[in-house]
């Protein structure tokens, strides 16, 4: 069953970090680097979605062993809701690119 929920770029950016176990420094740099610049998340908005994420039992607490760095990483639940939103923008990217041939 499809979970019909639209992730914004944010929430998706950070979901597809977290598919192997992050802290939250490691998630803005490799967001910032990947897109090279083009999408950067502070931190603010990070741990807002962070919460997020551990309400809804998309994400969870990884390792606390060191207090400074908490590390996440994606649930079940979180890996099905990232996979179905993949879908969908793959099926806006085709029809976006038959568009324009």
């Amino acid at each position: 069953m499809k979970s019909f929920e639209q992730l914004t770029d944010s929430v998706f950016y950070i979901m597809a970090a977290l598919a192997q176990p992050r802290h939250g420094y490691a998630i803005m740099t490799l967001i910032e680097e990947t897109t090279k610049g083009n999408f950067v998340i502070g931190p603010a908005s990070l741990y807002t979605i962070i919460k997020k994420l551990l309400a809804q039992d998309w994400i969870v607490l990884h390792n606390d062993s060191d207090s400074r760095r908490k590390v996440y990483v994606l649930t079940e639940k979180g890996r099905t809701v990232l996979m179905d939103d993949i879908d969908r923008r793959k099926i806006m990217i085709e029809l976006a690119q038959s568009g324009l041939q």
